[in-house]
C-alpha cells in the first residue's frame, strides 16, 4: 500500500488565497509529491505539463476564473543575446559560475537573507530561517544542482571557487532542459542585472549540455514582476493547445511545438 502511494502520484487542490501577482484575485494550486524512484521521471513529465517544483512538491495554478500564469521555456540553441544582454554579460565578466551538489551553506543563506530583506520583505518567504533554507536546497528527490556565482580571483582557474559569493541559482536538470527553481543575489550588486545574467548563463549551460530548453517558470501578462521573462526570445509558452512559439514581445504564437 505504501509502495503504491509512492509510485502513483496523488493530486490535491489548495484552498483559495490572495494572488501574489495580480491585485484583487485569488489563486488555487494543484499539487503532488515528488518522492520515490520515479520522482525524476514524474518531475520531467509534470514540468512539460506546466508544473513547477518546490522542495519535494510539484504544483501548478488551478484558478477558477483566471489563466494568467503561463509556463515559459527558452529555446536555448536559437537564442541570440540583444545588445542590452551583451552589456549585462560584459558587466559580469568578472564572475564565474560553479555548478555544485545541492549543499546549503551559511554563506549562501547570508546572501539569501539579504536578498529577501531588501527585495521581498513582505513576501511569502520573508520569514525563512536557515533551517528552512536548508530544506529548500536539500529536499529534492530529482537531479538538482546549485550554481554559485563568485568574483574571479587570480587562482580561480585552478580552484574554480573564486572570491566573494555574489549570486546563487537552484536548478533542476531535466531530460530536455534546465529548470531554474529559484535564484537570488547580493542586493548591493543590483546594478549588475544579476537575475538576467543568471538566465543568460543557464542558456549557455543548456547548450553545452546539449539540452534544448531553459524553463523559467510562469510568465504573467500585466505583472511587472514577470515582465523580464518576455525578453528572452525565441521562447515557447504552454497554452491549452500545447507549447507555442513566441519570436517577439507581444507577437502571436505559432503552431504547437513537439
Amino acid at each position: 500500500m505504501t509502495q503504491h502511494s509512492r509510485d502513483t502520484p496523488q493530486f490535491y487542490l489548495t484552498a483559495p488565497s490572495p494572488c501574489p501577482y495580480l491585485p484583487d484575485r485569488h489563486e488555487r494550486k494543484v499539487f503532488t509529491h515528488l518522492v520515490g524512484e520515479k520522482a525524476g521521471e514524474l518531475n520531467d513529465l509534470l514540468t512539460h505539463g506546466g508544473f513547477r517544483r518546490s522542495q519535494s512538491i510539484a504544483y501548478r495554478p488551478a484558478c477558477d476564473q483566471c489563466h494568467a500564469c503561463v509556463s515559459v521555456r527558452i529555446i536555448a540553441n536559437e537564442f541570440r543575446p540583444s545588445r542590452n544582454f551583451r552589456r549585462i554579460q560584459a558587466r559580469n565578466a568578472d564572475l564565474i559560475g560553479d555548478m555544485r551538489s545541492p549543499i546549503p551553506t551559511t554563506e549562501q543563506y547570508s546572501v539569501f537573507r539579504a536578498y529577501l530583506d531588501r527585495r521581498h520583505r513582505n513576501g511569502g518567504m520573508a520569514d525563512m530561517t536557515v533551517l528552512d533554507y536548508a530544506m529548500m536546497v536539500e529536499d529534492s528527490h530529482v537531479e538538482t544542482r546549485i550554481i554559485e556565482y563568485r568574483r574571479r580571483t587570480p587562482d580561480t582557474g585552478i580552484t574554480r571557487r573564486g572570491g566573494d559569493l555574489i549570486a546563487v541559482a537552484l536548478t533542476d536538470i531535466l531530460s530536455d532542459g534546465l529548470s531554474m527553481v529559484y535564484s537570488f543575489f547580493e542586493p548591493d550588486e543590483d546594478s549588475r542585472s544579476l537575475g538576467s545574467f543568471m538566465i543568460l548563463d543557464h542558456i549557455a549551460r543548456a547548450r553545452r549540455l546539449g539540452l534544448p530548453y531553459v524553463y523559467l517558470g510562469y510568465w504573467i501578462e500585466g505583472s511587472r514582476k514577470m515582465d523580464y521573462k518576455d525578453r528572452f526570445l525565441p521562447q515557447q509558452r504552454l497554452l491549452p493547445s500545447g507549447w507555442l512559439r513566441i519570436d517577439a514581445p507581444g507577437s502571436a504564437a505559432s503552431e504547437p511545438q513537439d
